[in-house]
């Protein structure tokens, strides 16, 4: 797949860290997004459509008609672990090579995740919002009641890198650990005595559920209303990994009708746009898609990413190929 290119082009969607663009200049000229916002399908060709390697945003759709029109693009690096934006099977058929940024985000989002678990269970943000507005009048021994947490049942829906460092986390709290994922996780059941359940089960079982899973087209809405229904009336759900894998319009039906304790979401079926009503709700905590959002982490995925990208260009398998059978 070598493009014996000596100067090539390299198109980024976004700013990134200041270290990955510093890396991909050592092998190329960087052109870079001027505007501080998402780029349009448009945008995208009239920028990028002379570079031969560009680093996206999850926020980028890289469809086969974009890369249609442009004939140049021979390698894409996705800054991000999640790749549902790009239509990886016409990149592939285009010879196009493909690369995400996986590991190097776990702990962040690991970490998030625990943010907004103890968030929901002490019901932080809206404590907080009582404060500021000058409501609170002291000590009360009934006023802002929340769920403890240790002790209580960790559902895992997914089993890969990132559930594996929440379930990790979780020891400190000495939560049970169930889980539910296509295949058995023996490092998971073994280190942390995880128990794989059916989805239904974990749904009726679990006090903290979260989620960590793609979204495909079978995951799409794996959360709707039916299953939202099994909740315990206390549990908190948690979502950290796509938007879309929860119905949101019924999530919002069932946090109106408080049928289950709460929700802590980072992810949004509809990126930026809330279903109306959303951010109404007191049992929810909403944050803007933050789950990678440390200094350190962002640098090490703009490396990762200059540093797939680069390789690609020059012929080379990258460290974290999509379509690895595009390299012998």
């Amino acid at each position: 797949m070598g493009l014996h290119l000596m100067t090539p082009t390299f198109f980024v969607t976004r700013q990134i860290p200041q270290a990955g663009l510093a890396h991909l200049a050592q092998a190329g000229t960087v052109r870079v997004n001027p505007h501080d916002r998402q780029l349009s399908t448009e945008e995208l060709i009239t920028l990028g459509g002379e570079a031969v390697g560009w680093i996206t945003m999850l926020t980028d759709v890289i469809s086969e008609a974009l890369l249609e029109r442009c004939p140049k693009l021979r390698a894409i690096a996705n800054y991000a672990v999640g790749f549902n934006n790009i239509d990886i099977a016409a990149c592939t058929r285009r010879r196009i090579g493909v690369s995400n940024t996986p590991d190097v985000l776990t702990d962040a989002t690991a970490e998030l995740t625990w943010a907004l678990i103890l968030a929901c269970a002490r019901r932080v943000v809206e404590a907080d919002g009582w404060l500021r507005r000058g409501l609170w009048r002291g000590w009360q021994p009934l006023e802002f009641l929340g769920t403890q947490i240790t002790g209580q049942v960790l559902g895992l829906i997914g089993a890969g890198r990132i559930a594996m460092r929440v379930a990790e986390m979780s020891r400190g709290f000495h939560m049970p650990i169930q889980y539910t994922a296509r295949h058995p996780n023996p490092d998971l059941e073994k280190r942390l005595a995880a128990r794989r359940v059916p989805l239904e089960e974990l749904l009726a079982q679990a006090d903290v559920i979260s989620i960590h899973v793609p979204l495909t087209e079978s995951t799409r809405h794996l959360l709707g209303s039916g299953q939202l229904r099994l909740l315990k009336p206390s549990a908190i759900l948690i979502n950290t990994a796509r938007g879309p894998v929860v119905d949101e319009a019924a999530l919002l039906e069932a946090l109106r009708q408080k049928s289950f304790g709460a929700a802590g979401l980072d992810v949004y079926e509809n990126e930026p746009r809330l279903t109306p009503g959303l951010a109404e709700l007191p049992n929810v905590v909403l944050l803007p898609h933050l789950g990678s959002a440390t200094t350190e982490t962002r640098t090490r995925m703009a490396m990762l990413a200059a540093e797939n990208l680069i390789a690609m260009v020059q012929g080379r398998r990258p460290p974290n190929p999509l379509n690895s059978q595009l390299w012998p």
